[in-house]
C-alpha cells in the first residue's frame, strides 16, 4: 500500500496524528472532521494514498466502490436518520477551483438535523 510521508491523511490513517475514528479496515480509514459543517460529518479516506479523484486509476474502483458502499452504513451508525426523511451529503472535493484543501482524496459525510452549514 503507497503512502506519502508528507500527507497528513496518510499520517492519520497509520496512526502518527491522533483523530477520533469513525471506522477502520484494511483499505478505508474514518475519522470525524475537526471543522464539522453538518451535525454528523466524518470523512472516509483510501488508506493507499491516491492524491485526488482525477488521479485514481481504474484499478481503485473496487476500493472507491466499497467507500461508496460503507457510506450510508456509517452515516447511519454516526446519527444520520435513514430513508427519504432522513438522509446525508457526501461530497468529494477535486484540485484548488473545486476546494481540495488535503490532497488524498477524502469524501465527506456530512448529514444530521437541518439547518446546517452549506
Amino acid at each position: 500500500m503507497s503512502h506519502d510521508p508528507n500527507c497528513l491523511f496518510c499520517k492519520i490513517s497509520q496512526g502518527l496524528i491522533p483523530s477520533a475514528k469513525v471506522y477502520e479496515d484494511e483499505e478505508i480509514y474514518a475519522f470525524k472532521d475537526i471543522n464539522p459543517a453538518a451535525p454528523v460529518h466524518f470523512l472516509m479516506i483510501p488508506k493507499k494514498h491516491i492524491p485526488m479523484l482525477e488521479s485514481a486509476e481504474s484499478a481503485d474502483a473496487p476500493l472507491l466502490g466499497r467507500m461508496m458502499e460503507l457510506a450510508p452504513r456509517l452515516a447511519k451508525e454516526q446519527g444520520c436518520r435513514p430513508g427519504k426523511d432522513g438522509g446525508f451529503r457526501l461530497m468529494v472535493n477535486n484540485g484548488a477551483d473545486g476546494g481540495q484543501e488535503v490532497y488524498h482524496l477524502h469524501l465527506h459525510v456530512m448529514g444530521g438535523p437541518r439547518p446546517w452549514k452549506k
